[in-house]
């Protein structure tokens, strides 16, 4: 067993696992913390390095692509303290550091672990059911269903059409960025009606739009990560009209499209008309459907 101890969190390999175990204190994020442990199965590592940096180091540890529902669901875009896969390391533990790091290579070594994409996800994600209170109102997923209730702050519109509820088997892929503190982030879900329609993330009533605390609203990467393990992997591809592989998701537009656009103006049309929608409300957001599409 060959394991390290730190404030930012506990490192413990056993030959077949690298189980990861965030620290308590406070200074560790609130989304390593509610994510948990993480266990990350030899298979699923690439690589594994310790950087000595002053007065501290750091251990990262490299996934292989497509094996982490986590990974592919944040697209490397978690701010690197919330990263689950680097340990900072005091300096006078640097030995145990470069320890631990030369035991995971010397495995990966012997029984000879591809660096290739994963074609399946090798961690699990997060347990469901799992729920997010945000800035733009609460995301729920039981591992059928999203749901999104929308909060007092939200937009009209979103709040007009009510609750948003959406069936696993309707969707394509999940879209996450984070709200760095300078910039809105956001948590669309893509699914095969919506997947042409980029309306800003206000104004989607497939989308959470993250303007509020960083520290919570990071936290709907969770949800992003329960539904992308549960959502067909990345390397499950379809032939366009050429035979050339594509992502499902990069198919091209549906017959349907059009239809698909007729829908949403006559919802808007709706609200429009009975009152929940002011003139200037309605001509912007239908303004933004007819960009989107």
């Amino acid at each position: 067993m060959a394991e390290i101890i730190q404030r930012d969190g506990t490192w413990a390999f056993d030959g077949n696992t690298v189980r990861i175990t965030p620290g308590l204190h406070r200074s560790v994020p609130l989304f390593r913390q509610t994510y948990g442990e993480i266990a990350v199965p030899l298979e699923a590592i690439a690589g594994i390095v310790y950087e000595p940096e002053g007065k501290r180091g750091r251990l990262r540890l490299r996934l292989r692509e497509g094996a982490d529902p986590l990974l592919q669901a944040t697209g490397g875009r978690l701010p690197d303290t919330a990263d689950p896969y680097r340990l900072t390391v005091a300096l006078d533990r640097s030995g145990v550091a470069e320890y631990v790091a030369e035991e995971i290579r010397h495995c990966l070594l012997l029984e000879q672990i591809p660096k290739e994409p994963a074609t399946a996800y090798l961690l699990p994600g997060p347990p469901v059911p799992v729920s997010v209170r945000s800035s733009d109102g609460t995301v729920s997923f039981d591992g059928a269903r999203v749901r999104i209730d929308w909060s007092d702050s939200s937009d009209r519109v979103k709040r007009a059409t009510g609750p948003r509820i959406i069936n696993i088997g309707d969707l394509v892929q999940v879209e996450w960025l984070p709200n760095s503190g300078y910039e809105d982030g956001f948590l669309r879900f893509v699914t095969h009606e919506t997947m042409f329609s980029k309306l800003p993330p206000e104004k989607d009533p497939y989308a959470l739009d993250l303007w509020g605390s960083s520290r919570r609203d990071l936290l709907t990467a969770l949800v992003a990560t329960a539904v992308t393990a549960r959502l067909p992997h990345p390397s499950v591809r379809v032939a366009d009209d050429e035979g050339r592989p594509r992502l499902a998701a990069e198919a091209q537009p549906s017959a349907d499209h059009h239809d698909i656009l007729l829908r949403r103006l006559r919802e808007l049309g709706e609200l429009h008309r009975a009152g929940v929608l002011t003139d200037e409300e309605f001509a912007a957001t239908k303004a933004a459907v007819l960009r989107g599409f």
